[in-house]
């Protein structure tokens, strides 16, 4: 349900995400942006960029999702004028460097009192939050370590896959803090995509998973298949295209086992993260 503004002069706060036609999605998103509201002492909105406002309400708790233009307009249409979003992005895609942007610019022409800001994604092309997104992954990895049983597995580090290098970077940066952290307690830590574009100009995000688990030294024993993903979905969720790269991998190699660690928005650290960047956007 969307706030009555009483006080036109104060921002609104946004937790921001790409968007899904996932349920699980925009359920995970509200948890998280109420999390958050409750750490900064503000109340902030889950919004997502696109694709959740077409899931069925009934499936919602009753209540549709929003996504960014029908929820600025809303507001601008109500005299808010100052909004702060807070980005469920790890790293710069262009959701960040191009879609926010042009949608802010083309209602700036409209209301040239508007103002937007962004805080920066979790893993900015400077590094910082690197060290705290590393740690939220090599907790989820001893974790799972210790209900498997699994002794020095092989750790794939495994991301959606990206058009823009800049995103790519921060998975391979995060690989070696991860494996920095975990040391002995694992085999060894290799990045890797779940999909990628055609082209040679795409192939910075190689390796695959799928190519990854069919090397000599990963389909002949166990791994740890990290989730670089904050949310549930079609791509992370139980059933989703991971677990079927790794269902099918393992039915080509019978010496082949392969676990998931929890998803990064499921460990309530991440919270102290955001919090740190909606202070970034703050007064």
């Amino acid at each position: 349900m969307l706030k009555d503004v009483k006080n036109h002069d104060k921002p609104l706060y946004l937790l921001v995400d790409n968007g899904s036609l996932r349920p699980e999605a925009t359920l995970s998103l509200r948890k998280l942006a109420a999390s958050l509201g409750n750490a900064a002492g503000v109340e902030v909105s889950p919004v997502s960029l696109l694709h959740a406002d077409r899931v069925d309400a009934g499936k919602l708790g009753g209540e549709a999702a929003w996504t960014l233009l029908p929820f600025l307009e809303h507001y601008i249409e109500r005299g808010v004028r100052e909004f702060r979003v807070v980005p469920l992005f790890l790293g710069p895609s262009r959701a960040l460097t191009r879609y926010i942007p042009d949608q802010v610019s083309a209602w700036q022409a409209k209301e040239p009192a508007l103002r937007v800001r962004v805080a920066p994604c979790l893993c900015p092309s400077d590094g910082s939050g690197d060290g705290q997104v590393a740690a939220l992954l090599a907790r989820a990895v001893r974790e799972t370590l210790d209900s498997s049983g699994l002794k020095r597995p092989q750790v794939a580090l495994v991301d959606h896959g990206s058009p823009v290098e800049e995103v790519t970077a921060v998975r391979n940066r995060l690989a070696v803090r991860l494996a920095e952290m975990l040391g002995q307690e694992v085999g060894s830590v290799a990045p890797c995509s779940m999909e990628r574009r055609e082209g040679e100009q795409y192939a910075f995000n190689e390796p695959l998973l799928e190519r990854l688990l069919h090397r000599p030294l990963w389909r002949d024993g166990n791994v740890v298949v990290s989730m670089l993903f904050l949310q549930p979905g079609r791509h992370a969720g139980p059933g989703g295209d991971v677990a079927g790269i790794c269902a099918r991998a393992e039915a080509d190699a019978p010496t082949l086992h392969t676990v998931r660690t929890a998803l990064l928005g499921e460990d309530p650290a991440l919270i102290d993260l955001l919090a740190e960047r909606l202070r970034q956007v703050q007064g």
